[in-house]
Order: structure tokens, then sequence, then C-alpha cells
């Protein structure tokens, strides 16, 4: 059993008992919230949303936030002695995903 849900403006095939690392979420640690499904799947059928599902929700747990690697941003201009470093640091919320219904 699977489902397709989205958040944070990607989408993600999820199970149960998963852990996945979204877009940071702007809710507390241990918090529980609800998903919105674009598709289930089980052994039977193959249900798709018109966005959304409306009798299917998926349930997660909030476990952590934080930052993710750091990647370089470097630009520059050819025989124009301009160079530009950066890093970035990508924030997210890490969710374990507790039921599909």
């Amino acid at each position: 059993m699977f489902a397709v849900i989205q958040t944070g403006g990607k989408q993600y095939k999820v199970s149960e008992n998963q852990i996945i690392s979204v877009e940071k979420l702007d809710k507390n640690i241990g918090e529980k919230i609800n998903l919105d499904v674009l598709m289930f799947s089980d052994e039977k059928e193959i249900k798709t949303g018109n966005p959304i599902l409306k009798d299917v929700v998926c349930k997660a747990e909030v476990l952590e936030h934080g930052k993710a690697d750091k990647i370089i941003v470097y630009k520059y201009k050819a025989k124009k002695n301009e160079r530009k470093k950066q890093g970035h640091r990508q924030p997210f919320t890490k969710l374990k995903i507790l039921a599909i219904k």
C-alpha cells in the first residue's frame, strides 16, 4: 500500500512507517499533521484525485527540523574580475508517516 502526497509544492511517494524529509513546515516537534493525498493504491485498486482525494488522509508526525548540507554557488564573469561565492543550506522537516486511511 502506498500513496502520493503533496506538501511544499512537491510530491512524494510514501508508505506507512516511512521517514521522509520535506520542505520546512511551521509545526512543532511531536505534532501530528494531515497531508493531502493525490493518489492511493492498495493491492486491489488505485484511486486518483482531481486533484486531491477527499476520502483518503495521510497522518504524519513531525520528528525534527534541520538544515541540509551546504551547497556552494559560484558566479563569475570571464575576463572581468567579477567573482561571487555564496553558500546555501536548505531547511527541512523530517516526517514519519503513521497511517494512510
